[in-house]
């Protein structure tokens, strides 16, 4: 992220400010979807995989990632990333493994903040919460890999969207099962305490086995019809091409 959008969300979190400066900034937000709109609009439908940025390419993880993508790019499906490094490169790579369709929303940080590069389109956003509603836009479903802070942002935001019933009832397929062996010992204890209800654990699918992550998500897809969705066609007064 440049240094002046970094200063702009400094500024902003630091409560009320001039209307004229609220107004600038909320300008910039429009125009921040607006550009992930006009880059993206023509690409799903997608899978979104989230996960770290910082495992290479000799990782478990990162290994596991990419297979992943690669059977589900084979469906048909464009496989989406964060666009960076780490597990977000790894499922980009699988998709182009088997010369599937393969974009990225990335963000610039201060560290890993290159894109990687197996996308065949790519956005930068300068906003996190920007980014994430463009990595939801275009998906009907999620694999949730190890990461950081980041990653669970992502996760549980669209767990809670869903839940909540602000999206539709979504697949969502975390995998690295001893990484994630805390949070789905959390899941149960929400449960006993009753601040989930039990069929909430159903929106999730716990594994590490590669088919029955693909078969969950096909699942969904051929019931859904997801495949046969109405394909948007580009407007040439708008300058607008296929973005793959």
């Amino acid at each position: 992220m440049s240094n002046k959008f970094v200063r702009e969300e400094i500024k902003f979190f630091k409560g009320a400010r001039s209307r004229w400066n609220e107004l600038k900034y909320a300008l910039g937000v429009v125009y921040q979807f607006m550009k992930g709109f006009r880059t993206l609009h023509f690409v799903g439908p997608c899978v979104t995989v989230f996960g770290s940025a910082r495992f290479d390419e000799n990782h478990t993880y990162y290994k596991q990632a990419r297979a992943v993508s690669a059977e589900l790019a084979k469906l048909n499906y464009t496989i989406m990333t964060g666009g960076g490094p780490g597990i977000m490169e790894a499922a980009n790579r699988g998709a182009k493994d088997v010369n599937g369709k393969s974009v990225g929303c990335n963000i610039v940080l201060p560290h890993e903040q290159h894109h990687n590069p197996y996308m065949d389109k790519f956005v930068n956003i300068d906003y996190f919460f920007v980014r994430k509603e463009l990595l939801r836009k275009y998906s009907f479903a999620f694999v949730i890999m190890p990461g950081g802070f980041g990653t669970l942002d992502e996760f549980f935001e669209t767990l809670t969207l869903i839940q909540t019933k602000k999206i539709t009832q979504f697949p969502i397929v975390i995998m690295g099962l001893e990484y994630h062996r805390n949070i789905w010992e959390h899941v149960r204890l929400m449960i006993e305490e009753k601040t989930i209800s039990p069929e909430d654990q159903d929106l999730l699918l716990f594994t590490d086995d590669l088919q029955e992550a693909v078969d969950h998500i096909r699942k969904y897809a051929d019931a859904n019809k997801v495949i046969h969705l109405k394909e948007q066609k580009p407007n040439w007064i708008l300058g607008e091409k296929k973005a793959i």
